[in-house]
């Protein structure tokens, strides 16, 4: 049989496990099989690719895999839970890389490139530059590497502006010229990552949650255009599906705060307003004595945010809950989708504290 008949099986295969296991990761019981299933997919999609592509030399490649799989590895063994949103940041501005190498390496590989061709080489750099720096950016304000609060100066969105301007007028350029020694390449490659950053910076830590939903969505786009550059269907459907996801979570994001998406894209959101000092003395409060206050409540509704994420109070809320409960309290957790340093992150560290799938509402 032949050869490319097989992979596109495969990819209808990977493809399937792929929407399944994004079904499945919609609900917390669930949400580990569909993760195993969507890594069955992958294997599967990179299993049919290599065998497809008549790869000769398969040095660099297994060199890629082991290096992958012991950073893999030993990031899942030594990573906190609580580092979680650092460790999505850096995935979303990998994949970023991903596809802008892809891209570029795509002009390399043939002498005469189709115009549309050369449109998706460009848009795998610029979505994947922007993903990449972007990341990084967000990585540091959520690490605390570098400075969480929104930085905004004067200026800042007339500069947005012509940089955008600046970069439309390279890719013109570049996609006239798709040579890997055009100097608009580099161009093009350079102002992506220069927005990457401005487009970041003017974001404060507890906005993040919508950045790295926006930078995964972005980071899927980059791994359609790069799928479309080297005529690959499985990267395609697999871009598809993550860019479109992002996007559907982002604007459920933006609803919940009373944001338009446009708002989030074009405007210098999350800046930091000047308060006012704070006057008085923080006065420590135990476990037992936010009990003894909540004693005689027979519904307790705890609803966790971003403070509890920053103090990592997840298993004080936890004791807690387990002293109402005691008591013959009925206890439950709301919600809310901005809630903490990522999408999904106070999921992850109730979880973590062992928090019963049922009691989050």
């Amino acid at each position: 049989m032949d050869l490319s008949l097989l992979a596109n099986l495969a990819y209808i295969v990977s493809a399937a496990l792929f929407i399944l296991g994004l079904k499945m990761l919609g609900s917390p019981s669930t949400a580990r099989r569909g993760n195993m299933l969507s890594a069955l997919g992958m294997l599967i999609a990179i299993i049919a690719a290599l065998t497809n592509e008549g790869i000769v030399n398969f040095q660099w490649i297994i060199v890629g895999v082991v290096i992958g799989a012991i950073i893999g590895a030993t990031a899942s063994r030594l990573v906190a839970m609580t580092a979680m949103p650092e460790m999505v940041a850096l995935f979303n501005g990998s994949g970023g890389a991903a596809s802008l190498l892809v891209g570029w390496a795509t002009l390399y590989g043939s002498a005469d490139v189709p115009t549309f061709t050369a449109f998706t080489i460009l848009l795998a750099i610029l979505i994947g530059g922007v993903t990449f720096s972007g990341s990084l950016i967000a990585y540091g304000k959520l690490s605390e590497t570098i400075n969480s609060a929104a930085l905004v100066f004067p200026g800042q969105r007339i500069f947005n502006s012509l940089l955008l301007l600046a970069l439309f007028g390279c890719g013109v350029m570049a996609c006239l010229n798709p040579t890997p020694e055009s100097p608009w390449i580099y161009a093009v490659l350079g102002l992506s990552l220069l927005l990457g950053i401005m487009a970041v910076i003017p974001i404060g830590g507890a906005d993040m949650p919508v950045v790295i939903s926006l930078l995964n969505s972005y980071s899927g786009l980059a791994a359609c255009a790069a799928g479309f550059a080297i005529n690959n269907n499985i990267l395609i459907v697999a871009g598809s599906l993550v860019g479109a996801s992002g996007i559907i979570l982002t604007n459920i994001m933006c609803k919940a705060m009373n944001r338009s998406l446009v708002n989030v894209l074009f405007s210098g959101f999350g800046a930091v307003k000047q308060g006012k000092a704070i006057e008085g003395e923080v006065k420590p409060l135990s476990v037992e004595d936010a009990y003894y206050i909540l004693e005689a409540a027979s519904n307790v509704c705890f609803v966790p945010g971003y403070g509890m994420a920053v103090a990592q109070a997840q298993h004080v809320v936890k004791e807690l809950g387990e002293l109402l409960e005691s008591n013959g309290a009925e206890v439950s957790y709301a919600i809310h989708p901005v809630a903490g340093r990522m999408p999904g992150h106070m999921n992850v560290l109730l979880a973590e504290a062992d928090v019963p799938y049922e009691q989050l509402v």
